[in-house]
């Protein structure tokens, strides 16, 4: 008996029907509170219960709030000695008059249904309202690429009324920027949520007027870590793997031939692979630069030995034709005679025209040597001094050696100067 006198059921004093008890039969709830009268004002306050997904390819974001709505309807007020508000489900909600919010640029979204419509409904004895629902929307985010992946984004959930214009519904934040409030578990796997905020604006509508319209708003920041692995490191140590051939004796032709393809190759798939989870975009992405770049570098190693090889052919066919115009060779066997290329100083080359067949037969038995083919005329030595010096001046385009000693030092520093520059400014 204690415990019935507690807990009075106060229903039964109108006959136990709840539409008795708000007298929601002795009104039109088609029409907003104080229709025709001043706009009613609606605040607004939504809890984020978890940021589920953000899509490059879609540009677009999920997310599950509470959406909260607070406005006063006198016709729903009811006699109470308590002044306790009374909740219900949301079966009631049809039968009454609700905000018409609806999501700008949504895509899609719905009301959880389980186990029933998350939907609460609370009424106070003088008319004010509460109205909940958990819902979960995809909108659309307009992304800028511009600095993928050392970007930050900025998203934006709108809301607005449909059908009332600002003279008829005036939405507005119920308490400030205190009307957000977050989940602190919620994570992303390659943002870093930076901050939540509100504002609020008028949007005008050619045909239909002025609406006022909510915004929450959210900051989110890359992670690098991942991209760092996934697409930098590999570029970085495909450039790097391009660069050994330089250190590959050139007459190894399928070694150094098939380390450029193979670099190349990579390289493109690394760029196809990173294209494909991006939208297709018309503008540069920070990534483009630095793999197009990447690309070029190895591309570069590629045209390096062609070039290479074209001047050690050249270099060759110069050597048979001056064997032609010279048969005499001062005892030196003609295959194992070279043209000077810059290795032997005027004074070595004019010390070899001294040397007997004997001589030049024990220096050619020793491996890796190099032979100065000396053409002999009836020349004076100024003449021959002034060819020698011809040849010593065009050793950097004829000594084949010469450009991959230049080329180990020029494409690892051209390539550390852009990273620096590239970090710095993206960074």
């Amino acid at each position: 008996s204690h415990i019935y006198k507690k807990n009075h059921d106060v229903t039964k004093t109108w006959k136990g029907k709840t539409d008795q008890l708000l007298r929601v039969d002795d009104h039109d709830f088609t029409m907003r509170p104080a229709f025709g009268g001043p706009a009613i004002p609606v605040g607004v306050d939504v809890q984020v219960e978890s940021l589920d997904s953000i899509s490059e390819v879609d540009m677009d974001f999920t997310m599950t709030l509470y959406l909260r709505h607070y406005w006063k309807d006198e016709r729903l007020s009811f006699p109470s000695t308590t002044n306790k508000s009374m909740t219900f489900d949301g079966r009631l909600v049809k039968k009454i008059w609700v905000p018409d919010v609806f999501f700008v640029h949504s895509k899609r979204s719905f009301i959880h249904d389980t186990t029933t419509d998350n939907i609460m409904l609370r009424v106070f004895p003088d008319g004010h309202v509460l109205y909940s629902m958990r819902i979960t929307v995809t909108a659309m985010c307009n992304m800028d690429f511009g600095r993928f992946p050392l970007d930050s984004q900025t998203c934006s959930l709108e809301l607005e009324s449909y059908a009332y214009t600002d003279e008829d519904l005036m939405l507005y934040w119920k308490n400030g920027n205190e009307s957000l409030k977050t989940d602190e578990k919620i994570s992303l796997s390659q943002f870093l949520i930076q901050k939540f905020h509100t504002t609020s604006r008028l949007a005008f509508y050619s045909s239909t007027g002025w609406y006022n319209r909510l915004y929450i708003n959210f900051t989110l920041r890359r992670h690098i870590f991942f991209f760092l692995l996934q697409t930098y490191f590999p570029a970085t140590l495909m450039v790097m793997l391009s660069w050994v051939s330089f250190w590959i004796d050139r007459r190894a032709v399928p070694a150094r031939v098939s380390l450029g393809i193979t670099t190349v190759l990579t390289m493109s798939t690394i760029i196809t692979g990173v294209n494909a989870s991006m939208p297709r975009v018309s503008y540069i992405k920070a990534v483009d630069i630095y793999l197009w770049v990447s690309f070029v570098f190895v591309f570069l190693s590629v045209l390096e030995y062609a070039a290479v090889n074209y001047l050690t052919t050249v270099q060759e066919r110069k050597e048979r034709k001056l064997r032609d115009k010279f048969p005499c060779t001062c005892g030196i066997p003609h295959s194992k005679t070279m043209m000077l290329d810059g290795n032997y100083s005027e004074s070595d080359a004019n010390s070899l025209a001294g040397y007997t067949r004997n001589q030049m037969v024990l220096e050619e038995e020793k491996q890796e040597k190099m032979v100065v083919h000396l053409a002999v005329s009836n020349e004076p030595n100024s003449s021959r001094k002034r060819g020698l010096k011809g040849h010593v001046g065009l050793r950097i385009i004829q000594n084949t050696h010469a450009i991959d000693k230049y080329s180990r030092l020029i494409f690892p520093g051209t390539y550390i100067f852009f990273n620096l520059i590239y970090w710095s400014v993206f960074s």
